[in-house]
């Protein structure tokens, strides 16, 4: 630029037409041009300066991630080669207890069946005691329920008109045939319908029972039009008692009469204990609660034929 700068001035000495006054105008042109070229410059070298600057931060930016990110690998990798060693170590304990569990004859295998078999075993056990509780309860209703039917049929009881009594597992209530009917009939004594109407009310309140009314006889045959034998007479005297309990309150629905004859007697029938077997027994039919599960029976061998 100042090359161009010294050809002008001599060509302007050179031109002998050129007054002093034009002269020193072209010259401050030219200093003006100078001077806008020199701050062009400077303004240039500022904005390359700066944008070294900036570079420069960045790379020492740069340079501080890439340390941080060194250090952090460096720790990874620590943490890594100490999690592998934990592991090898885990995995030589546990080969070495298998060992040992397999020298003492007792692998995973055989522990985890043995294990199954137990909580099979305690499963049923825990089967086993709620039904037994299922059972205990059950047998302490029967005697609560045996225990109110004692206290409220105690006059009567002690009076001898009836017994309350435990038979072959079943709760009954008996009354001797000879205070119920005359040898031979079927129609009730009047004093023992005050009898059966106590009863009937009593019974009536127990409302989770079904009752059979039992009738029995004693060895002695009897042969009439209407009475072939001791079935008919001992079934139509239950019969007669089972209708006089449903006039008197209780439901009939609960109510069943059957008739055994002489087959079911409680005493041998001699001339001293014969009496004994003619009687009414009213059942209280157990409750299906209070029967042993079926759960778990299997069926026996076929019959042969």
């Amino acid at each position: 630029m100042n090359h161009w700068i010294r050809v002008i001035l001599i060509a302007a000495v050179s031109t002998s037409c050129v007054t002093t006054s034009a002269h020193e105008k072209k010259v401050a042109e030219l200093e003006a041009v100078r001077a806008a070229q020199d701050r062009e410059a400077a303004a240039r070298q500022q904005a390359l300066q700066a944008g070294l600057d900036a570079l420069e931060t960045k790379r020492a930016a740069l340079e501080s991630q890439a340390k941080d990110l060194g250090q952090q690998l460096a720790q990874a990798t620590g943490e890594r080669d100490k999690l592998r060693k934990s592991l090898d170590d885990s995995s030589a304990l546990v080969d070495e207890f298998r060992k040992r569990l397999e020298k003492l004859g007792q692998n995973v295998e055989k522990l985890t069946s043995e294990r199954g078999q137990l909580a099979g075993a305690l499963d049923a056990t825990r089967e086993r005691l709620e039904e037994l509780r299922k059972q205990k309860a059950a047998a302490e209703a029967l005697a609560a329920t045996f225990q109110s039917l004692l206290t409220r049929l105690k006059s009567m009881i002690d009076a001898g008109q009836l017994k309350v009594i435990i038979r072959d597992g079943r709760m009954l209530i008996a009354m001797p045939n000879d205070v119920l009917f005359d040898s031979g009939r079927t129609d009730l004594k009047k004093d023992a319908q005050a009898t059966l109407t106590n009863v009937a009310q009593v019974l009536a309140t127990i409302s989770d029972r079904r009752f059979l009314v039992a009738g029995h006889t004693d060895n002695v045959p009897i042969r009439t039009e209407r009475f072939p034998s001791n079935w008919e007479l001992s079934t139509a005297r239950a019969v007669e008692v089972t209708r006089f309990l449903v006039a008197h309150g209780m439901r009939p629905e609960v109510l069943a009469a059957a008739g055994y004859g002489e087959f079911d007697p409680v005493a041998p029938n001699e001339p001293d204990t014969r009496s004994l077997n003619r009687r009414i027994e009213i059942v209280l039919q157990p409750n299906l609660g209070e029967l042993p599960s079926l759960e778990g029976l299997h069926a026996g061998p076929a019959a042969s034929k």
